[in-house]
């Protein structure tokens, strides 16, 4: 009997893994492939992912695999510079390979505790009051408390739970990949830059040791699940730019569409879904490997609370409630960067428009917090701008203040030294600096970083730590 689990090994499934195990949650994470993936796809975190990473202590590691590159031309790819005194401490760009990501965060679920089974597919299920019963394509069952689809795009558990996934197809497909090439880079400039006189969406860049990065369109939408072969992309390059570039060699090549989706519902009773489980987009911005860990850090620690029995009685419930419009926006912002990327007329006219418009700081900020997550406010009601917010990585007499957060516990911040956590002490950490780097008395910071509470009155305190943590130990 395990307390949670996880379809899927992915980022998402991985970090879900992680979060549960720090409150010694049961979590067996089932992954159907057999092997890790071969292909050495690279992809970006932000800044918010940074800054979760640097809460888990898991930064500095991280970081030795991945290479930082300064934050901006994220919308769009419209290449304005980040707006300055961007408020982190993490203000730029990891480029990481995904399958090191990934192997880092299933190394760290591992080290904390979880159980990972590789060539396990989930067949089937079924729920109860008590818990629910996961079948195995080989007919093997298993039992636990919850169940959470981590498992992608294509979602087994979201199709066996009947949750709809409404949205738009792909209209456009692209090819992606990394190779190497046989004519100069001088050539390759030329062309390219005349390409993109007409089609933004066409890049040939390199990528270190004679190697370059390929993106082409296709003309004609494939639903297919396999990666495309080199021919496609000789093909395509000779459709697009009269020449194949003399491309071979590849490293590893896939292909997307731009289909947008979001699912209805993030939980039916013991059953949940997070990552592309739950919602898929086109690439645009590197969006999505990042969307899917914050759903992990948000869901993490509200159905460790539950399974520990100390969660309010709606908590669970937050999960869609905070996550769900987060997803609805970054939909919406990569349908917008994708028409943004069309040849036609009017949509060019509105690039060169909103391209002027980024000069204005204001307007540029507003985007790379968008991209970034780094702008995202949950509605926790009335009360100051930074009620819901996440807190930077402010200085604290102990150091910096993401280094108390390794534990994934809630934590009181009090300037005044006159507050206390009481009967929250076994979930909520207590520290008390009035040198802080705050212009409010004191916060209540949930395990995910976000500020729960501003204030300096304990009774008001105690209503809002039972809101968030429960009732009191004692």
């Amino acid at each position: 009997m395990f307390d949670v689990i996880i379809a899927g090994c992915g980022p998402t499934g991985a970090m879900l893994a992680a979060e549960l195990r720090l409150h010694d949650v049961r979590v067996l994470v089932l992954e159907k492939e057999t092997e890790p993936v071969s292909f050495v796809r690279i992809v970006g975190l932000h800044i918010r992912s940074i800054e979760l990473m640097a809460m888990r202590g898991l930064l500095e590691r991280i970081l030795e695999h991945g290479r930082q590159r300064p934050a901006g031309a994220y919308f769009a790819a419209i290449d304005k510079p980040a707006p300055k005194g961007l408020e982190s401490a993490h203000a730029y760009l990891l480029g990481i390979p995904q399958p090191v990501i990934v192997h880092l965060l299933e190394e760290h679920a591992i080290g904390l505790g979880a159980q990972v089974r590789r060539g396990c597919a989930v067949a089937g299920f079924e729920q109860d009051d008590e818990g629910v019963t996961v079948e195995l394509a080989d007919g093997e069952q298993l039992r636990s408390r919850y169940l959470v689809g981590c498992d992608g795009g294509r979602s087994t558990v979201r199709k066996l739970l009947g949750v709809g996934f409404p949205g738009e197809p792909s209209r456009t497909a692209t090819l992606m990949g990394e190779m190497e090439v046989g004519v100069p880079q001088e050539e390759i400039a030329v062309k390219v830059t005349e390409i993109n006189e007409t089609d933004k969406s066409f890049s040939l860049r390199p990528f270190g040791e004679g190697v370059y990065r390929v993106v082409v369109s296709v003309a004609e939408v494939s639903d297919r699940a396999e990666p495309p072969t080199l021919e496609d992309f000789k093909q395509q390059l000779r459709t697009i730019a009269g020449t194949d570039f003399g491309v071979h060699s590849p490293r590893w090549l896939s292909s997307f569409g731009d289909a947008t989706r979001l699912a209805e519902r993030y939980r039916v009773g013991r059953v949940l879904l997070a990552g592309d489980a739950a919602h898929i987009h086109p690439p645009a911005g590197g969006q999505g490997l990042n969307l899917g860990v914050q759903d992990a850090f948000n869901l993490g620690w509200k159905l460790a609370a539950q399974i520990r029995g100390w969660a309010p009685e709606t908590l669970l419930d937050t999960y869609q409630a905070e996550r769900h419009p987060v997803a609805e926006d970054v939909l919406d912002n990569t349908r917008a960067q994708m028409e943004l990327s069309s040849t036609e007329p009017g949509p060019q006219a509105v690039r060169r428009l909103l391209t002027e418009l980024m000069d204005f700081d204001e307007v540029n900020r507003y985007l790379i917090e968008k991209i970034t997550a780094i702008g995202i406010r949950y509605d926790f009601g009335a009360g100051p701008d930074l009620l819901g917010r996440r807190l930077r990585d402010i200085d604290v007499k102990q150091g910096h203040l993401y280094g108390l957060l390794h534990r994934g516990r809630g934590l009181l911040l009090d300037r005044t030294e006159r507050l206390t956590v009481g009967g929250w002490s076994d979930r909520v950490d207590y520290l008390a600096d009035p040198t802080a780097v705050l212009d409010v008395p004191c916060i209540l910071l949930r395990p995910d970083g976000h500020v729960a509470w501003i204030g300096d009155d304990q009774q008001d305190l105690d209503d809002h730590l039972s809101r968030w943590f429960g009732k009191p130990a004692n």
